[in-house]
Parts: C-alpha cells; structure tokens; sequence
C-alpha cells in the first residue's frame, strides 16, 4: 500500500499539523475517494440533453482526451507484491469464463467510450461495463473522470456510451451519478491509483425522430431542434441496466502478472512523430503477456505500473485489461485499464502501454462502487424526469 504525502505549506501549517498529531486526534486518510456526478433525475436529465440535442452533435464534436502529451520512456523496477490473497468476482450471469488466444477475436460488447467536458472542450476515452450487484457499473481510468490538470472533483456531464459508433447509441446512454476512486489520485494525481468506478443511471434510449408543430416544438423541454421552417424532437425511453443490456465483465485482483490479457480500446492520436494508425471510430485491441516487474515514472508517481507491449495510442486511455477472456463468450475478469504510453527505444512510436496494478485496495473501492443503486430517469410513458 503506498500513501502520497504532499509537501505542507510554511511553518504555520506544520504547527498545526504537530499540535493535531501531539493532541492525538490525527487521522489516516481512507484509501478511496467518492464524488456526486448528476446528483439526481433533474440534472441527469439536462446532461442528457446536452449531448442528444442537435441529432447528437456534441458527440460527435468530441475529440479524444490525452491529459499528459508525450510518450515517456519508462524505468523497470523490482516485482509485484500482493497486499492479500487473490480474488475475483465473475461476469455477468454466466460461469467461469474458459480463455481463448484465437487471433480472431470477438469485440466485447461491454466496451465503449466516455464523454465529458473539460475546460470547455468536448471529450472522451475508453471504458467497460463491469459487474456489480446492481449491473450499473464503469470502469475506466481515473484521469477520464477527474481532471489531474486542475485536481477538480469529477468531470462535468459524465456519460457512459457502449458499443458507440459515429453519433449512434445503440445501446442507449448511461448518465454517471457517482465516481468512486483512490483518495491518493483524488488528492495527490498519484497515478499508480489511476482506476475509478462509476455508478451509472438506467440507460437512454431514443424512439426516433418526430416532426413537430412550432407550438409543440416550443413546449417540447427534451432534446430538439430545427431546420428552417421545419422542428423535430427526439422521443425517448429507458432501456434499463447497462449490464442487463451489454453484460459486465468479471474484476480480479492480486494475481500474478506475467499472464496473457486482451487490452481494449479506441486509440486515435497520432504516435508522437505523427503516423496515426488509427482513426478512434472502431474498438481495438492487443494481447500478449504483461511484464513480471514493474514500470516507474516519477513524474507521474508511478512507482508499480503493470506493462505491456504494444502500439495502442491515446483514446485507449481507460480501456480495459481482461484475463481469462472468451472470444466466444466476449467475457472475462478485467485485472486493469490503460493508463499511460510509453516510448521505449525512444524513436517517437508509442510502444508500451501500462495500468495500474489492480490489488486489495483496487477491490475495497471497487466493492463500494458495485453496491450502490442509481436508479431511472425516464418515467413508464416515456417522459423524462426533470
């Protein structure tokens, strides 16, 4: 377990901090982190508003979110140590998951992108569906949904999108009600704590396109717009659990590395030299056996990433790292997310990608995540909840 200490400012704060030790009320910081993101049915109805409205224009205005530009060599360290015995929690509805290397892989149907806005830009980055006892569960990384520039709470208009796809939703969106992380990224942008979970409300759906009257069209509080003389409104529906609609791959921690994952992602940006392999419009993937010693890199405080080889650019940020997968099944036991890239023989190619390494404390906060209700933002006849 490792803790993040950030220098005290002055002599009057390390007064106080030596009197509140000497007076024995001191008290260790919990190893999670929770934030409010639509804090109820009225302002997750607006976010979904915001990217609806318009045909869905916002999304596709977004472009991917890369915090940390660059691609750093990274430093080899000594091995993984454990903090507990190794456990796991399996898919959703369905037994262990039997592993499969077949080169033609079978996309999961968990995976999809992450919209948000930051400093007024419209953003995203990968993530999964994972399962929880509520099947309202996101995993991704901790920098897609807070911002480490500003160490702000969480990102404004969080929203979940499975299976995205140039402006089309096929799955519905999913509105983020809470996010639950590591106090030391929270607090301190420690990224060896770069995993968040995040609790979403029922899914989104949308009936089709109506033609209105401009009288309808001005009554209409849902998301609208218009062409001309002419005004459309988008009809919507709640299509319910994200898990009972895409599934929710397994969660494991504390294993052994040096075991083959599948890595899942929409990398887009250009490799530093500029050569851009991938467009960030179709999910990708690499597989292969992640390293048995640690990655570090001081300046993003990581002291025990978990590295893997390959060419993944940024957009696969947050993307999952699932064992054990099933090409035919498209499950798993995600054991990581794509965090940081790397350059190695430093010839302006990314060509390692890393995530943190997933233990006891990684299951403590995931747990808090996979117990907690969201609930529906759309009623029984279609309206949605204001």
């Amino acid at each position: 377990m490792k803790h993040s200490l950030l220098p005290l400012g002055g002599a009057a704060a390390a007064t106080a901090l030596l009197a509140t030790t000497l007076a024995g009320t001191a008290q260790a910081a919990p190893d999670w982190a929770t934030d409010p993101m639509a804090r109820n049915n009225a302002s997750a109805v607006s976010v979904i508003d915001f990217w609806a409205a318009s045909n869905f224009a916002a999304l596709k205005k977004a472009t991917v979110y890369n915090p940390d530009p660059g691609a750093p060599k990274m430093k080899v360290g000594g091995g993984f140590s454990p903090d507990g015995r190794p456990g796991s929690v399996g898919p959703t509805g369905s037994e262990k998951p039997t592993p499969s290397l077949a080169k033609n892989v079978n996309l999961p149907k968990t995976i999809g992108k992450v919209f948000f806005v930051v400093n007024g830009e419209y953003r995203w980055c990968s993530a999964t569906s994972v399962q929880g006892k509520y099947r309202n569960v996101v995993a991704t990384a901790a920098h897609c949904v807070y911002d480490p520039g500003s160490n702000s709470d969480t990102l404004d208009k969080w929203v979940f999108v499975p299976g995205y796809y140039q402006g089309k939703t096929p799955w519905g969106i999913y509105v983020g009600k809470s996010a639950w992380t590591h106090y030391d990224f929270a607090n301190y942008e420690d990224y060896d704590k770069d995993y968040a979970f995040v609790t979403v409300y029922n899914g989104v759906a949308f009936n089709g396109v109506k033609q209105v009257t401009r009288g309808e069209y001005n009554g209409f509080t849902g998301p609208k717009w218009s062409r001309g003389s002419h005004y459309y409104i988008l009809l919507s529906k709640d299509v319910g659990r994200l898990g009972d609609n895409v599934g929710g791959q397994g969660f494991t921690w504390n294993q052994k590395t040096g075991k083959t994952v599948y890595v899942f992602g929409y990398p887009t940006a250009p490799h530093p030299d500029g050569d851009r392999p991938y467009s960030g419009v179709t999910p990708k993937y690499v597989y292969g056996k992640t390293s048995g010693k640690e990655y570090v890199s001081s300046a993003e405080k990581v002291e025990e990433h978990v590295g893997l080889k390959g060419a993944f650019t940024p957009g696969a940020d947050g993307g999952p790292w699932i064992s054990q997968y099933s090409s035919s099944r498209r499950l798993g036991l995600v054991n990581g997310v794509t965090s940081l890239f790397g350059d190695q023989d430093q010839n302006d190619r990314y060509d390692l990608i890393t995530s943190p390494y997933f233990d006891g404390e990684t299951a403590d906060i995931y747990r808090k995540a996979a117990n907690v209700w969201s609930g529906r933002i759309v009623g029984p006849n279609g309206e949605l909840y204001r």
